[in-house]
């Protein structure tokens, strides 16, 4: 066996260790599958074998799920488009292995140090007993939901016969994950340990327990804890109320959760054997369509390889930051000062003001006090803290191996603070600039040695937002990224990388959602039908929302900023001239408690009552289809244009981007796994209608055309044609 160690001890105890070669943490491949074949063929057959304990020889943890990558071959194996039938055999492998191991005829225990996901989880779920060893690290649950699919390999049937429905399909719908002592408080594991000694607690347990070999949903006259069944009013009530919920949650986006609650009603009330069954029929019509593996490759597969590097110059050696300045206190930088303590860099927090420079710090101290409890501990946080100095003169930068300046939008305003920088610590030092919309090869125009100046853009809030973008000016060097990726591995952020434009990728795309909002009512649609359209379409809030929260008066200043810099060259927009209307009106958005929300103090927002006095309603109003799509394509076509000229190099990046970065749709995988799955020539179809009817903005690109024509994709190149 690769895969696992099986070792049988005096007392006939087996022992079966789990270590999958060329892995970081244990993974569900197809050697695994075949090791636990045979692992379990043992246990049962061997005489000498009186009961088994499953753990991980790896100190990463205990088994995170299924390989993903051996997932994407079984896909392609089925076909381009497979159906669920075809996947349904392979798909069951898993679900059969794990009813054969809890009805050996042994008790099998799982010792559980460290993490223990998916389908690890379900591993543990299938034995007879779980020990967890106690650690503030460990987590357990069955997240997959998260990634598009739901628990296979008879998660959706184990847990809610240990838990009872409600409380399973409460973590099983949200991916929530149990720590030791929340897990043992519900059930889901039997006894939590001293760290470092669950294989000992397991083995005790399955030596003086050689009859325990029969799971509780195995017994005669077992019942669901809670009540299962259409004659259950508990039941029946919570399956009533978790359609619609779920239906709301998801706005009918995510095939995922419905699945879910069908395997999870047809299923508890069967016995086991079928019950696994049902569940795999439902996995397998998941897994069948695109929504899954365009949601795997995007949120897990192509996340985790920009998470390693998979933009990093391999040549350079490892820079990690040991002393950061960091340029600017406020909300941006405090927040930046935050992650960068925790993962130990010492931090200069400078500021014109030292009261500024020091409201920075509590500001550090404030988001620390809030995870005390939560792997904080007080002596931590001192430790952490002690690490910000704050600061107003640039002397104190000196020793600093990385810049980075989060001050004022300006041009002139950051063009002084680098100059003082670079007087000293040198030009050699790599220095990063923290703009969301400010041309990067401009502004490295104040350091005299541009290959070192490189783009960093964090999202607020910054202790919360997962995704940093690296903005390459035209003449950054290697260093220089190397050294941005290194920083953000460090604070263990999600990097992608794009080259330099006004706006970049993200605060570019993301703009033109908000934009289309304001155009539409410019045109006087209903601003609630713009609004939920918006969520129906899956993005986090509607383009209303989304304007006060950043700021309408912010997205003010970067047109006015623009038009200045651009002259003849800058192409108006009707969502122009709205804003500036707004602003004048002094409806700035939330910072100022009015914009296109009113938000009255001790109660809810809502939809400012003026907008049809200012803003004329239309007496004919589109359905909620056409405002989605325009909603939808604005997008679309402005990531496809930062592709068409090379500010975005790679989809990947595009989507993970898109999804992290502003909350695209995360059901469609990204802007370009949405625009492959559609087919492109659809995508063109939809533009060219939506040109003529509403202008310019939407107008293809000319590479959009050509892939239409050669049957490319942005994940796959056109068809190989025959020779003539």
């Amino acid at each position: 066996m690769n895969s696992i160690a099986f070792d049988i001890d005096a007392d006939g105890i087996a022992t079966l260790t789990i270590d999958v070669p060329g892995q970081s943490m244990n993974v569900i491949g197809p050697d695994f599958l075949a090791d636990l074949d045979a692992a379990i063929t043992r246990i049962a057959s061997e005489s000498a074998i009186k009961g088994a304990v499953i753990a991980s020889g790896k100190d990463s943890g205990f088994m995170a799920g299924m390989d993903l990558k051996y997932f994407g071959a079984m896909l392609a194996k089925a076909g381009h488009a497979p159906s669920p039938a075809a996947l349904y055999d392979d798909l069951f492998t898993l679900n059969a292995l794990f009813r054969r191991l809890e009805t050996c005829g042994k008790p099998v225990a799982c010792a559980i140090e460290g993490t223990c996901v998916g389908g690890g989880f379900e591993l543990a779920l299938a034995c007879h007993r779980r020990f967890v060893g106690d650690s503030s690290k460990t987590q357990l649950g069955l997240p997959e939901i998260l990634i598009g699919l739901f628990p296979g390999g008879g998660g959706s049937q184990r847990l809610p016969r240990i838990m009872g429905v409600q409380a399973a399909l409460m973590y099983m719908l949200q991916g929530k994950l149990f720590r030791p002592a929340e897990a043992a408080m519900l059930k889901v594991v039997d006894a939590v340990v001293p760290q470092g000694t669950a294989v000992e607690a397991a083995r005790e347990w399955v030596k003086a327990n050689p009859n325990a070999n029969t799971q509780p949903w195995d017994v005669k006259g077992y019942k669901v804890p809670g009540g299962a069944g259409g004659f259950n009013p508990a039941f029946v009530q919570t399956m009533a109320g978790a359609l619609p919920m779920t239906l709301k949650q998801t706005q009918r986006n995510m095939h995922a959760p419905i699945a879910l609650l069908s395997a999870v009603y047809e299923g508890i009330t069967l016995p086991m054997d079928r019950a696994i069954r049902v569940e795999s029929k439902y996995f397998a019509k998941v897994a069948a369509d695109p929504q899954a593996s365009n949601m795997i490759r995007t949120l897990f597969v192509n996340k985790q390889a920009a998470e390693r590097g998979a933009r990093r110059p391999q040549d350079e050696p490892k820079a990690p930051t040991r002393k950061l300045a960091m340029l600017g206190a406020g909300m941006m930088g405090a927040g930046i000062a935050t992650v960068a303590a925790q993962a130990g860099m010492e931090v200069v927090l400078f500021d014109r003001d030292l009261a500024y420079a020091q409201k920075g710090k509590a500001h550090v101290e404030e988001v620390l006090k809030k995870r005390l409890g939560k792997g904080m501990t007080p002596e931590k946080l001192a430790e952490t803290l002690a690490r910000v100095t704050p600061a107003t003169d640039y002397a104190a930068l000196a020793g600093a191996d990385f810049v980075i300046e989060a001050v004022f939008e300006d041009v002139a305003i950051k063009a002084e603070v680098t100059k003082q920088v670079e007087a000293v610590l040198g030009p050699d030092v790599i220095f990063g600039s923290n703009t969301s919309t400010l041309p990067i090869t401009r502004l490295a125009q104040a350091w005299s040695k541009p290959a070192n100046f490189i783009g960093v853009h964090f999202f607020s809030p910054v202790e919360k937002m997962p995704l940093v973008e690296i903005i390459l000016g035209q003449q950054t060097g290697p260093a220089a990224i190397a050294k941005a990726l290194d920083f953000v591995a460090q604070i263990k952020k999600t990097p992608i990388v794009v080259n330099d434009s006004r706006g970049f990728y993200t605060s570019r795309c993301f703009g033109t959602y908000v934009q289309e909002g304001a155009e539409m009512i410019g045109e006087g649609i209903n601003p609630a039908l713009i609004e939920n359209a918006g969520k129906q379409l899956g993005m986090p809030v509607g383009p209303l929302a989304v304007s006060d929260e950043v700021s309408i008066e912010l997205g003010h200043k970067v047109m006015t900023a623009a038009r200045k810099e651009l002259g003849d060259a800058y192409v108006a927009q009707a969502s122009d001239a709205i804003m500036t209307r707004m602003v004048e009106m002094g409806r700035l958005g939330r910072k100022n408690g009015k914009g296109w929300y009113d938000y009255p103090e001790g109660g809810r927002k809502h939809l400012w009552t003026g907008i049809d006095a200012e803003f004329p309603r239309a007496p004919d109003q589109p359905d909620v289809e056409a405002v989605k799509e325009r909603l939808l394509y604005r997008q679309l076509i402005e990531c496809a244009r930062c592709h068409a000229e090379g500010v975005l190099e790679t989809a990947e990046d595009g989507d993970i981007g898109a999804i992290f970065g502003w909350g695209f749709a995360p059901y469609t995988g990204g802007p370009f796994s949405h625009m492959d799955t559609v087919g492109i020539a659809h995508v063109v179809a939809v533009l060219d209608r939506l040109t003529a009817a509403h202008g310019p903005r939407f107008a293809p690109t000319q590479q959009l055309r050509d892939m239409a024509a050669s049957g490319a994709t942005f994940y796959r190149p056109a068809p190989a044609r025959a020779a003539a």
